[in-house]
């Protein structure tokens, strides 16, 4: 089910995001699957660590977030990038990577781990595969 908007999203940067509005739109989103939505203090890490934060919202409804890690010059790691189930399709995903893209150096490259449900998507908004990605897990 895809809900039409029927006014304007507004798109902040570094919005301070409350923790349980963030979790619950992670659950609204595929991402809530591979995110800690059931340790509330990760979570509240993860957002306050991140260093570059654009966030979709329709009124107070938070319906996305592309939550990042960057040096503004050479890289920066796209995190997430999560937008409410029912407000997929709209653009608004797009929109959180070209916000997130503005606010970057000219020459910066945007770098992410795609979640297999997305792998589809990203080509699409012109990612290029990249099969050298590498993880180390904590044991």
């Amino acid at each position: 089910m895809s809900l039409a908007l029927s006014s304007e999203i507004a798109y902040r940067v570094n919005e301070p995001i409350n923790v349980d509005t963030a979790i619950a739109l992670y659950r609204r989103s595929t991402l809530g699957e591979r995110r800690p939505v059931d340790r509330p203090e990760a979570f509240a890490d993860m957002l306050q660590h991140a260093n570059l934060t654009i966030s979709a919202w329709h009124g107070t409804q938070l319906l996305g977030i592309a939550r990042s890690l960057t040096d503004f010059s050479y890289v920066a790691y796209l995190a997430d990038l999560a937008v409410d189930a029912d407000y997929q399709k709209q653009g608004i995903g797009k929109r959180l990577i070209e916000e997130t893209r503005s606010r970057l150096g000219a020459s910066c490259m945007l770098v992410l781990l795609a979640a297999p449900k997305a792998n589809d998507y990203y080509p699409k908004l012109g990612f290029e595969h990249n099969p050298r990605a590498w993880m180390l897990r904590k044991p």
